[in-house]
């Protein structure tokens, strides 16, 4: 049949969401387009929903049956139903019955993909990707003061503006002396935080259209997105879907690589690599990149969820609370001890401990590490995702969430996490680079009987406190937070014992 690119211009439609690179995604969405005739089949991005995929999607005048991993004989044996004329719900994972127009995934009752809310999510694995047709652009008739209004705060660590207002870092751009420039910040080296790369699979569409917006209210004439140089299939999609929105929009980004170094991701060492600068490593602050940011110029660096969720409240102004400390969603990368990770999004008063819902652990829960590689430690996850709400409890907000078994070791985990900061920091400042040493090696003497707590804290202090990098100054979170949960397991160790059963030699 003829390849169609456009899903929601069909009432009855057959939806393979799956990841560009998956073989096994290949493979259904080959069998279900050989076997259809007259139902369109469109290959859609991925939901974030592992577990799921690729995830076959039956939908007939607003009502979706939801096939998780089919095989592809049985993806014929659906076709063949829907060609007959009827949705195919017997076996199927779940059945929703929704608004036929709806531009966004219908949540099932039950399973991952019921876990939370799919606001900013919801075109992941229900639109075509790289369809312009698919998608409703607001920045070429408004600007982001809608998103500015509600106080949203940058997300992730490629953000200049974190956990901050986002509207602050605008103004500085928009009345600072030069010509500003906007810089959509996705390249991360560390594989844990998906989010990012979800909604760029899934929904690049959405990330253009926030930064042209951003570009718009900034007076910016020209903006970037920049990605790592192993990332050559998100690359590819990208120019694709820079290409497909043509004039669309009033800003259209260019597509620059750059290192795969974690290093290369925090948001000022991001300029250095856009410059070509031979050695990555951070400026100095003062001034911020939206004073002085690409080549001298003022910059706005955030990352694809805040760009989105920019769109979002553009878009749809009425769904973001602008009371809330923490106005949007949280969107959050689940991983670590479990079968299969999820991506998932939840709202300012939900519980982070929800995550656990939306995967299946291979033993009993222990602990978790949220923020990221140099998140914090916890036993507990009843809090609710909120940047202010996480950083109250010593836990990062980079929106990862690892689940750990018992079969973790506590010292074992936030020594390799002391480690990586002490051989992936810039070097430029003496708290990163020889504060990230010895805090490794603390850790090592544990093994050799040696457990000095208040050595460990005075030293992490003083890197929070003056390390010019993040990986510095957040290098210490991870130990922190674990002597607070799990004391008696760092102890036993200086005795030759490790609780956990897994530390066989010194790390």
């Amino acid at each position: 049949m003829t390849q169609e690119t456009t899903a929601l211009g069909h009432s009855t439609v057959v939806r393979v969401s799956t990841d560009d690179r998956s073989q096994s995604g290949d493979r259904v969405h080959s069998a279900a387009r050989t076997a259809a005739d007259s139902v369109p089949v469109v290959r859609t991005g991925p939901t974030g929903i592992t577990a799921v995929t690729p995830l076959v999607m039956l939908t007939s005048s607003g009502r979706t049956a939801f096939y998780g991993a089919p095989s592809p004989a049985t993806v014929r044996d659906l076709i063949d139903e829907m060609e007959g004329g009827t949705v195919p719900t017997a076996d199927a994972d779940a059945v929703v019955d929704h608004n036929p127009e709806t531009a966004s995934l219908p949540l099932p009752e039950h399973g991952p993909l019921s876990v939370g809310r799919r606001d900013v999510l919801g075109p992941c694995g229900w639109v075509a990707p790289l369809e312009p047709a698919d998608w409703s652009f607001v920045s070429s008739e408004q600007t982001a003061d809608a998103a500015a209004a509600v106080g949203l705060l940058g997300r992730g660590r490629g953000d200049a503006a974190a956990d901050e207002p986002v509207a602050e870092t605008w103004e500085t751009a928009s009345t600072t002396d030069g010509d500003p420039v906007v810089v959509c910040n996705a390249n991360d080296a560390s594989d844990l935080p998906t989010g990012d790369d979800t909604l760029l699979s899934g929904a690049p569409m959405a990330v253009l259209d926030g930064i042209a917006a951003v570009a718009e209210h900034v007076d910016a004439g020209d903006a970037v997105i920049y990605v790592s140089e192993s990332q050559t299939d998100l690359q590819a999609d990208l120019r694709e879907a820079i290409d497909a929105v043509g004039d669309s929009l009033p800003v259209v980004p260019q597509l620059v690589a750059g290192p795969n170094e974690f290093r290369a991701g925090e948001p000022t060492a991001a300029l250095e690599a856009l410059e070509g600068a031979d050695r990555i490593e951070p400026r100095l602050q003062p001034p911020s990149p939206a004073k002085r940011g690409l080549y001298g110029r003022p910059t706005v660096i955030h990352t694809p969820r805040t760009f989105a969720h920019v769109q979002r409240a553009i878009a749809e102004p009425d769904s973001v609370d602008a009371d809330a400390a923490d106005p949007g969603t949280r969107i959050i990368a689940v991983t670590g001890d479990v079968v299969a990770s999820s991506t998932v999004e939840l709202g300012s008063s939900a519980s982070l401990s929800a995550v656990r819902e939306a995967v299946e652990m291979d033993g009993s829960f222990k602990m978790a590490c949220v923020g990221g590689v140099l998140g914090g430690v916890t036993r507990s996850l009843d809090m609710a995702p909120t940047a202010q709400s996480l950083r109250a409890a010593g836990l990062g907000t980079d929106g990862v969430v690892e689940l750990f078994d018992t079969g973790r070791c506590a010292v074992e985990t936030v020594g390799k996490r002391a480690r990586f900061a002490s051989m992936e920091n810039s070097g430029r400042c003496v708290p990163g680079r020889e504060g990230t040493k010895q805090l490794a090696e603390l850790l090592r003497d544990i093994y050799d009987g040696s457990f000095e707590s208040d050595k460990i804290r005075e030293l992490s202090r003083v890197m929070r406190q003056s390390s010019n990098c993040q990986t510095g100054a957040h290098a210490p979170r991870p130990v922190t937070t674990a002597i607070d949960e799990f004391e008696p397991e760092f102890r036993a160790h200086t005795n030759g014992r490790c609780p956990a059963g897994t530390c066989t030699e010194k790390l």
